[in-house]
């Protein structure tokens, strides 16, 4: 009798953090030289991971901005910078996963994205690296406004594509992320190396 495993043959991938690397902090460094401490203060008081959330979940930078400028005039050029210059936090892509996500499309496998990702930001980036265009299809939150991990960008997914929780793979650096796609019945992967993720996939009769 096959594997159960066998049967799960779509492997859908986060973006950031799994294929694509970003980090404020790449931008930032350059805003606040050799006062990484500063920068730490910015990032956690004011330009927030919970603020860029708002963003990813359809949030404008403008209102996002707008909502700041109040409390930190003084910070006006570092906050608006955020969405400006916003492709400086993206140093590359994270090569070894790229490899993986090629490996599976040569042999046929279907392969889609959710990404946490602004609807302003993300446009360039399919510009940028090409191994987008690799993707049947690519849920971005921002379109949506919805974020993982929330059930509902889950359920978009398999709406628009015809897909089945049964069938898919999901491969997320945030664990909570993974943890909502198994709850969905999806065999949720939390990524932590390019070479970990080649093992699992492995295991799984997929790479």
């Amino acid at each position: 009798m096959a594997s159960a495993s066998l049967l799960r043959r779509i492997v859908v991938f986060d973006l950031g953090g799994v294929l694509i690397r970003w980090d404020p902090r790449f931008l930032y460094r350059k805003l606040f030289p050799g006062d990484d401490a500063a920068m730490e203060t910015f990032l956690a008081t004011v330009c927030t991971e919970e603020w860029n959330e708002r963003q990813d979940a359809g949030r404008s930078f403008a209102d996002a901005v707008a909502e700041l400028l109040p409390r930190h005039p003084e910070k006006t050029h570092l906050i608006e910078s955020f969405g400006r210059r916003f492709d400086e936090m993206i140093p590359g892509a994270i090569e070894g996963t790229v490899e993986i996500l090629s490996d599976l499309k040569r042999v046929g496998v279907p392969l889609y994205a959710i990404t946490n990702w602004s609807a302003e930001t993300f446009p360039s980036q399919r510009e940028r690296f090409p191994f987008l265009a690799l993707f049947d299809g690519i849920v971005v939150s921002g379109e949506e406004g919805v974020i993982k991990p929330d059930p509902r960008i889950f359920g978009i997914l398999f709406q628009r594509y015809g897909i089945k929780a049964e069938q898919a793979i999901f491969i997320d650096d945030d664990p909570r992320n993974a943890t909502a796609a198994t709850a969905l019945g999806i065999h949720g992967i939390h990524y932590r190396s390019p070479v970990l993720l080649r093992s699992e996939l492995e295991a799984l009769g997929l790479c």
